[in-house]
């Protein structure tokens, strides 16, 4: 869950003023002037961009007492204590004491700093979740929870399959959910890692507001990501409180193994991102030839399909269609694949905001769908 910085492109017009010829001047020889032209009809003006999907607020981020490298770090830790309690309401002795049994694991470190593998090319990138394991475990997964699944979807109008496919490429369906303690990986990053510290010392101080209302954690306890990220759907504390949905009616929100919680929440997370019942996802486009090469800023669904489509982009012959989209290209096996990516799309990219982890979810989705025979 990563922000994008959104660049939106615009069309700027001109207008020439062509200057009629002064009166000849007194005895002097007319000069012939040329009949004028008529006007030319004015061009059609482009469709306007649609507005943005509205989103949650922002969460705020830590103050600097708190994230400032050059303040020593037991004054942080103490500026921390006292953020936590004023802003959560909750008990400072107890904030305190816990952060005694958090360690600083270099290794947390390590992992965000490690360079960047080799940036990966859609062809590349899809087989690592659409494959034969991974459909196959979505229709187990499935059909095992079948009943729930549904009810959910029925219910928020966000897919089965689609909850499925979450759960099957963060986690594996489950079974890797992250092997450090969720407690020192935010420690870690919130007091050693200063690029990123006003957003982690903020989760970290969500972490305790989140044991505040499930006591049911033990957050000395918790494994998740390197990031802190926990669960079978990888949410971060702040995220947790936010959209946690209480599945099946027992009074507590467990987002690490109570599956009609996990499933419950992440439909939450899409709701609440603007997700819409029954709408398409995207739509393989077909460029026209000697369209230029249009490369969007943004994932934001702001064009509408004429004025794609006057830039040489439209969907496929029968392929869905929904007003507002953004155009994709990547590289497929054959060369460059182009994709319309409508609202929904946009909703799964704020789990996280690569295009290609987007549309990766949607393709095992739709295999897992097929798989069950959902039609």
């Amino acid at each position: 869950m990563r922000s994008f910085l959104l660049l939106l492109p615009f069309v700027l017009g001109a207008c020439a003023t062509q200057a009629s010829p002064g009166p000849a001047a007194h005895g002097a020889a007319a000069v012939p002037v040329a009949p004028a032209t008529p006007a030319a009809e004015p061009a059609e003006p482009a469709p306007a961009l649609l507005p943005p999907v509205p989103q949650p607020p922002e969460r705020p981020a830590a103050p600097e007492s708190v994230t400032d490298p050059s303040i020593p770090l037991q004054q942080r830790i103490d500026n921390f204590v006292a953020y936590a309690a004023s802003t959560w309401g909750v008990d400072p002795a107890h904030v305190r004491a816990t952060l005694a049994k958090a360690a600083h694991r270099q290794s947390i470190i390590d992992a965000m700093e490690r360079p960047a593998e080799k940036v990966r090319q859609w062809h590349e990138y899809r087989p690592m979740f659409v494959n034969p394991a991974r459909i196959d475990g979505g229709v187990a997964f499935y059909r095992a929870n079948r009943e729930a699944l549904e009810r959910v979807a029925a219910q928020t109008g966000v897919p089965a399959e689609m909850i499925v496919a979450i759960i099957g490429v963060e986690t594996g369906y489950g079974r890797v959910a992250g092997s450090y303690r969720v407690l020192d990986a935010l420690y870690t990053l919130a007091f050693g890692y200063p690029k990123r510290a006003p957003f982690f010392a903020a989760e970290l101080a969500h972490l305790f507001a989140l044991e505040q209302e499930e006591p049911h954690l033990d957050i000395t306890a918790i494994k998740g990501s390197y990031a802190g990220a926990m669960g079978m759907g990888q949410f971060m504390p702040s995220s947790y409180r936010l959209w946690g949905r209480d599945g099946d009616g027992d009074g507590r929100r467990d987002l690490l193994v109570n599956k009609a919680d996990v499933f419950a929440s992440i439909a939450n997370y899409f709701v609440a991102h603007g997700w819409e019942r029954g709408q398409p996802v995207v739509a393989r486009a077909v460029r026209d030839p000697g369209a230029e090469d249009f490369a969007p800023g943004s994932l934001d669904p702001v064009y509408p399909l004429a004025w794609l489509a006057a830039r040489g982009y439209r969907p496929a012959p029968g392929e869905p269609v929904a007003e507002g989209a953004t155009l994709l290209t990547l590289q497929g096996d054959a060369g460059p694949e182009y994709w319309l990516a409508f609202r929904n799309f946009y909703v799964i990219s704020r789990y996280n905001r690569s295009p290609m982890y987007s549309l990766a979810v949607y393709q095992l989705s739709q295999a897992i769908r097929q798989g069950i025979g959902v039609r």
